[in-house]
């Protein structure tokens, strides 16, 4: 057990994390930050078409919102949205300032009514941030961090949360930030690393966090097919086409995440052209092709969706809370509503850096309130949480992928939702009953028996542990 409480526990070395572990530390706050693999683990390293945010001249904020809100199907957190769009732009200029080599071109991705994408090398964004964030944390005396360290739970009692338990023993922490990622790779056909199986979900439910928005995953339509290399949108925005087996188009290329998922799947595969395009402004990526064995300049790329951002996770509000005291959440695993029930392209970034800072600077309050009580109860309670008596390593066997994959794909069949539902995985078994509870299809979740949208359907599906679904109205 570390000997005293560290200000500011943060779980994940991703933009969330890193972003929560500086803006903590240059306060002057004592932070550690585990994470249960290396940073090229985490899924900001592999994200690549950029950073959303209206800093063109052509743009702003409340055209960011509109699009945002469209995309999101009459399901976004109007609130969210409006912290998204109206800090975003500080935070981007922010990384500028730092710098990230951002490319001279704003990019267009689908959903976007301008361009307004930062990008790196044409898809090398979120290498280049996270690997910036980290060196500047790296540099930083007060910001300690461990490596392969498995969170197993979170240290709880008398309704609080004191840190977190691992392999090692218990770390006591005056406040712990989870900002552990999404859990896209619980679908065999993933673009996230193996390691992101929705964690922060299970172990932030069992201690007794509320759940929201699960049955919203979003699949990205252009993932190399047989790989995890996703062929950024940006892409498409540069006039790359998708056709179908007999060479024509099918789709509109820059709809909505969703829809073109869907018409990938309902034709059964497809093929990216990047003949036409100016490839030269995505080296990384065209030489990721062309190592996978494919000539972008010669032939078109075959691809169809994979799991690629969860929507849902722990319920926070705008800077991070969760319902359990001490407990805050950030990034992909956390549910502020402002993804509604579909992602705009390249909000993702953005949203673990607005969100991430928003729930340091929170916990940071908070933790200036509990100087001593955490540290007074540490002995005591470590007698009760040793080692031994901690939770197993939880691991998504293959099958346990490929069945999550199957029930609970791009298109969904309420009888496999039902068997899914039954699963002992604890995120496979929630993300089946979220999913059967949204008895209509909207943005990211379809099923094949309620293929509409149903306004009675316009709120947020909450799950309190001890308690029933309940369908509540964020503003």
């Amino acid at each position: 057990m570390s000997k005293s409480p560290y200000d500011v526990l943060v779980v994940g070395s991703g933009a969330a994390g890193l972003t929560a572990a500086l803006t903590a530390a240059s306060d002057g706050a004592s932070v550690l930050m585990l994470t249960k693999g290396h940073a090229p683990d985490s899924s900001s390293w592999h994200a690549q078409g950029g950073i959303a945010g209206a800093i063109g001249d052509d743009d702003t904020a409340a055209l960011h919102a509109v699009d945002t809100e469209r995309a999101g199907r009459e399901l976004c957190r109007s609130s969210a949205v409006r912290v998204l769009t109206e800090e975003g732009p500080e935070r981007v200029h922010e990384l500028m300032s730092m710098g990230v080599p951002f490319d001279p071109e704003l990019n267009l991705e689908g959903g976007h009514s301008r361009r307004r994408v930062s990008s790196v090398n044409g898809a090398a964004t979120g290498w280049a941030v996270t690997s910036l964030l980290g060196i500047r944390a790296a540099a930083m005396d007060s910001i300690s961090t461990r490596e392969a360290t498995n969170v197993l739970g979170l240290w709880v009692a008398d309704g609080r949360c004191l840190g977190a338990l691992t392999p090692d023993g218990p770390i006591a922490a005056r406040t712990t930030v989870l900002a552990m990622g999404g859990a896209a790779a619980l679908w065999s056909r993933s673009t996230n690393p193996e390691g992101q199986i929705g964690d922060a979900i299970a172990i932030g439910f069992a201690a007794g966090a509320a759940v929201a928005d699960l049955e919203f995953m979003q699949f990205h339509p252009t993932v190399l097919a047989g790989s995890r290399l996703l062929l950024t949108e940006a892409l498409r925005g540069d006039g790359a086409t998708l056709l179908d087996a007999s060479g024509e188009r099918f789709v509109e290329e820059l709809a909505p995440r969703d829809e073109v998922s869907r018409a990938i799947v309902a034709i059964g595969g497809a093929f990216l052209d990047l003949r036409s395009m100016d490839r030269v402004r995505f080296p990384g990526l065209m030489a990721e092709i062309e190592k996978a064995g494919f000539d972008p300049a010669t032939q078109p790329i075959p691809v169809s969706p994979a799991a690629h951002y969860t929507i849902g996770g722990i319920v926070t509000d705008l800077d991070g809370r969760t319902d359990l005291a001490g407990l805050y959440a950030a990034g992909e695993c956390a549910a502020t509503g402002v993804h509604g029930a579909n992602r705009l392209a390249s909000n993702s970034l953005l949203e673990c850096l607005v969100f991430g800072r928003r729930a340091a600077l929170a916990a940071l309050g908070e933790a200036a309130a509990w100087t001593h009580r955490a540290a007074e109860a540490a002995p005591r309670l470590a007698q009760q949480l040793q080692a031994p008596t901690s939770p197993a390593v939880r691991v998504a066997s293959p099958e346990l992928c490929e069945q999550v994959w199957r029930q609970a794909g791009v298109i969904r069949d309420p009888a496999l939702l039902a068997q899914l539902a039954a699963s002992p995985d604890p995120v496979a078994s929630l993300v089946a009953r979220f999913a059967l509870a949204r008895l209509e299809s909207r943005g990211v979740h379809y099923r094949i028996d309620a293929p509409t949208t149903n306004p009675a359907f316009e709120g947020h599906f909450v799950l309190r542990p001890g308690g029933d679904l309940t369908l509540e109205h964020w503003t």
